[in-house]
């Protein structure tokens, strides 16, 4: 049977994408292989402009990391810190890193500042884009200080706008690692067309 180079390329695209899962039985959000949601109008950066997930990408696309809040969630400050090692590896790959929580801006930019972090954060204050990517974390009734936090979920994302991979752990003690991101991240492969 002849294997035709259009054939092959797709059997090692379906290959990575298939080699790139959430951990085993986790699966929040948009599959691997869909266009990702849009970014809800409100959400901004850390100085309050307005952000898409086209007007954030790099050559490649975006890494984009959903996650509780830097306000009060150590998991998830202790993971922005880890992060800010990741920017550059990534950059040389293609993708910028963006990091999207429901925090308002001035919390997000007074970490970043403190933590000397470069990476782009994004406020989804309302939950709007958490809740269209069905991220929401249904542990928490309104009226808590925590309702409208995302699962923390790790998308990487093409410039279509397709989901090459995503990354998560059970609950949201442990987050993906930066060497995961990256080795995700250097193994998607893009077709020619």
């Amino acid at each position: 049977m002849r294997v035709t180079p259009i054939a092959a390329i797709i059997a090692v695209h379906a290959a990575v994408l298939a080699a790139v899962p959430a951990a085993a039985g986790i699966d929040f959000g948009p599959a691997v292989g869909t266009l990702a949601p849009a970014l809800a109008p409100t959400v901004t950066d850390a100085a309050g402009q307005p952000a898409t997930l086209k007007s954030i990408a790099g050559p490649k696309g975006t890494v984009l990391v959903f996650f509780r809040s830097v306000k009060w969630c150590p998991y998830c400050q202790h993971q922005m810190i880890e992060l800010k090692d990741a920017a550059a590896p990534l950059a040389k790959r293609g993708y910028a890193l963006a990091a999207i929580s429901y925090d308002p801006p001035e919390v997000q930019a007074a970490f970043a500042a403190k933590q000397g972090i470069g990476f782009t954060f994004l406020s989804d204050l309302g939950s709007k884009t958490i809740d269209a990517w069905k991220l929401r974390d249904p542990q928490y009734a309104a009226g808590s200080f925590a309702y409208g936090v995302p699962r923390p979920v790790v998308f990487i994302i093409d410039r279509r706008g397709v989901v090459r991979a995503k990354l998560a752990e059970e609950g949201y003690k442990v987050r993906p690692t930066v060497a995961a991101i990256l080795d995700a991240a250097g193994g998607i492969m893009f077709s020619p067309f």
